[in-house]
């Protein structure tokens, strides 16, 4: 069924990159799997006509749930699964809220993980069985969630760049546009999140990652 489909496995772990590996191989002949195990490898692996990411929450060079944001912004149409220990029904959902096609526990057995994929590839959402995802507790999360929301593809990108401490004229030459139309992108982003510099968008953005992490620590 998944013949000749191209797998991203992005995780710091090299024994769970494995057993992922093994998963996906028994998926169907000519399956290609792509590896890394840190976000810049992610940034550069991911617009290599991917089918599916399979990313990790935490891992070298990003945190949480702001490197599924950053990755959305970066290619929006590439399906993106969250994988991780911390599989609470509040990560879950906000992995799902942020564009995430579907969350893989790493406690997930190698059929459920294979069954997960195959949802994925067909257009579906895939979260683990029997997990009541409920509403949002926190406010500010949940005000954060549907502000970026708002922002487009470009502007999530630009964001997510913003965390990394590139300088406009940084973004300008990394994404190939001109410096003027980086700033107005961060006159939007600023607006669309109500703060009034980049340093709180930031700060805003930091919420999404420190929530999982201290969740997963």
């Amino acid at each position: 069924m998944a013949s000749g489909y191209r797998f991203l496995v992005a995780d710091d772990h090299p024994l769970f990159r494995g057993a992922l590996r093994t998963a996906l191989s028994g998926l169907g002949e000519g399956c290609e799997i792509l590896e890394t195990g840190d976000f810049d490898g992610v940034k550069s692996l991911v617009e290599e006509n991917v089918d599916l990411v399979l990313l990790d929450l935490s891992m070298p060079g990003v945190s949480g749930l702001s490197g599924l944001i950053a990755l959305r912004g970066m290619n929006p149409s590439v399906p993106v699964s969250v994988v991780s220990a911390h599989d609470d029904p509040e990560t879950i959902r906000r992995a799902l809220d942020l564009g995430a096609s579907g969350f893989i526990s790493k406690s997930a057995s190698m059929e459920e993980i294979r069954r997960a994929v195959r949802m994925m590839l067909d257009g579906d959402v895939y979260t683990p069985e029997n997990i009541d995802l409920g509403a949002e507790a926190d406010p500010e999360i949940a005000d954060l969630i549907q502000r970026l929301q708002m922002l487009t593809p470009q502007q999530t990108r630009v964001l997510g760049m913003l965390a990394e401490g590139l300088l406009n004229k940084q973004i300008a030459y990394e994404l190939n546009v001109s410096e003027a139309t980086i700033k107005a992108h961060v006159s939007a982003i600023l607006q669309k999140l109500d703060v009034d510099s980049r340093t709180q968008a930031v700060i805003r953005l930091s919420r999404i990652g420190a929530e999982a992490i201290a969740q997963e620590n």
